[in-house]
């Protein structure tokens, strides 16, 4: 067979639903040999779009997804998506096709060494040489995507290659079982525990995945240390939520860390330093146990004191095993602050000025989504807003990217959420800067027939660096935008437009959105007033003796 048939049989091979990429001239006998497979090809209006799906799609299945793009600016236009996948630790795969490497006609036109740009941004690069290579690149490919820390990874077929003939075939899968953790290292983390006054613990984003949730919970209930959880490993513990004190939106200085701070002893369970930081360490502080898949990328804010390599779950069993709540651990303080994290979360959750603030906003997506709805946020400072004041009620319930933290994503990953859960209300919560950095995919979720809202929350400027800007001491300038009018732009597309004009009106739109079949684009205009008095001068003065 051909090798694009080959490679097609390998990508059935590893179970993969859906490919999501723009095809060019050098992948139509890749295109071909799709055309009669299971396989679903999903055409987006824009690479990088693609990849955000596919990484999505490996976000919430733990498969890698798979993005396909041409050579030269197709490949270029992936790349942010692959290093949303990378340092979010997202599993997926890309292809990208290239001109004939043996004999070409055309020169260097478009030809950029893909493999190269690609290499520092992915686990794995490699270019398929031949139509023998395909199999075991393949299999290498998924193996590595998925892998602890998973991640994006690389392959391009030129389009010599992928009509040369071949006789091989996809190599069967074997399961792999992570290793274990060392048995001295949990024997110590056990002590570090029990003699500690005040252990609190924190969840990343490593430890939200299915196979952790069972002994996350289990350790937690079967210890009743309290714990908070940074911005992606939020919704990971949602089931023992009375030990929950909150999500580490900001780094330092929110009320959440004065319970850090009191804290003689942070129990970090799946989290690594790409993630934005919870808190920052200093030498002679507090104590931190690293339990994670990988050892710890050591930092000037993150050096632990013990590290428990292995398998999450194997480790917890273990620990749990060794460690029962102790009569001399005190959790008083933790829980006073959580009370009063409740309690500013409610200020201001009713309050009716127009356009609404950030309080406001979240509390009514809060109440208009089911407890089983996801929400996808594209990157600003609401995605600040809804760290903190947001409450989850499953694992991903939010998606939102705390690594990478680029603007556009917020759309497509809503679009692969809803493709992966087709019964759950999906909704992408988008600044208006970013929403337009990947409007274009309007038109793919309608021809895709999914039923979506998008909540574009406008306040006609990149507020997230505005907000910057005015606590640097800097003076208004360059970050104000002016917006079409969103209701005729989705109309234009055949969504559903909606301006919202009144604060009461957020709640019943959105419900009603949310009921309703197809793309559904809803402007909401905002203030963001309250970033400023609330986590700027209100969190200054603060004050942790309570």
């Amino acid at each position: 067979m051909k090798a694009s048939d080959l490679l097609v049989k390998c990508l059935e091979n590893e179970g993969v639903e859906y490919i999501f990429g723009i095809p060019g001239e050098e992948n139509l006998d890749f295109l071909e040999s799709l055309r009669t497979s299971h396989i679903k090809l999903i055409v987006t209006r824009h690479e990088q779009a693609a990849a955000f799906m596919a990484a999505t799609y490996g976000r919430l299945t733990g498969k890698p997804g798979v993005a396909l793009s041409t050579l030269g600016p197709g490949a270029t236009n992936l790349v942010t998506g692959v290093a949303y996948a990378q340092l979010g630790g997202m599993p997926l795969v890309v292809i990208t096709g290239q001109k004939p490497i043996r004999k070409s006609k055309q020169g260097q036109f478009q030809v950029i060494d893909a493999v190269e740009m690609m290499r520092p941004i992915t686990k794995m690069a490699d270019r398929i040489e031949s139509g023998d290579k395909v199999a075991p690149l393949v299999r290498e490919a998924f193996r590595i995507a998925m892998e602890e820390r998973p991640g994006a990874v690389h392959l391009e077929l030129p389009e010599d290659i992928a009509r040369e003939e071949t006789d091989g075939s996809p190599i069967p899968i074997h399961t792999v079982r992570r290793p274990g953790p060392d048995k001295k290292a949990v024997e110590v983390a056990a002590e570090m525990i029990k003699s500690a006054k005040s252990p609190l613990i924190l969840i990343g984003a490593g430890a939200n995945r299915k196979e952790i949730l069972h002994h996350l919970a289990s350790f937690i209930e079967g210890t009743q240390i309290p714990f908070f959880n940074t911005q992606m490993g939020k919704g990971s513990a949602f089931s023992v939520y009375q030990y929950y004190i909150g999500t580490a939106a900001l780094s330092d200085g929110d009320y959440l860390h004065c319970a850090i701070d009191r804290a003689d002893l942070i129990i970090n369970i799946g989290h690594d330093v790409v993630e934005k930081p919870p808190f920052f360490m200093h030498i002679g502080g507090k104590k931190v146990i690293h339990i994670n898949f990988s050892s710890a990328r050591v930092d000037t804010i993150y050096f632990p004191d013990l590290e428990v390599v292995g398998d999450i779950s194997d480790t917890l069993k273990q620990l749990l095993e060794m460690v029962s709540p102790q009569p001399h651990w005190d959790f008083e303080y933790f829980f006073r602050v959580k009370e009063r994290i409740l309690a500013h979360v409610a200020e201001k959750s009713s309050d009716p000025s127009f356009p609404a603030i950030p309080q406001r906003f979240v509390a009514d997506v809060r109440k208009a989504m089911p407890e089983d709805g996801i929400i996808a946020l594209d990157n600003g400072i609401y995605k600040v807003w809804f760290a903190r004041q947001y409450r989850v009620f499953q694992r991903n319930g939010i998606l939102l990217d705390n690594a990478l933290a680029t603007m556009g994503a917020g759309l497509p990953s809503a679009m692969a959420a809803k493709m992966v859960f087709p019964d759950k209300k999906v909704m992408a919560i988008c600044g208006d800067g970013g929403f337009m950095m990947n409007d274009q995919e309007l038109e793919t979720a309608i021809r895709l027939h999914l039923d979506l809202v998008v909540l574009i929350l406008n306040d006609n400027a990149f507020g997230m660096i505005k907000w910057k800007q005015e606590g640097m001491g800097f003076d208004d300038f360059g970050l104000d935008l002016k917006n079409p009018d969103f209701v005729k732009f989705a109309e234009s597309f055949g969504a559903t437009g909606y301006r919202i004009e009144k604060t009461e009106d957020i709640v019943p739109t959105l419900k009603k959105a949310l009921d309703s079949k197809g793309v559904h684009v809803i402007e909401l205009p905002v203030s963001y007033t309250e970033n400023t008095r609330v986590l700027t001068e209100e969190l200054k003065h603060r004050n942790c003796l309570f």
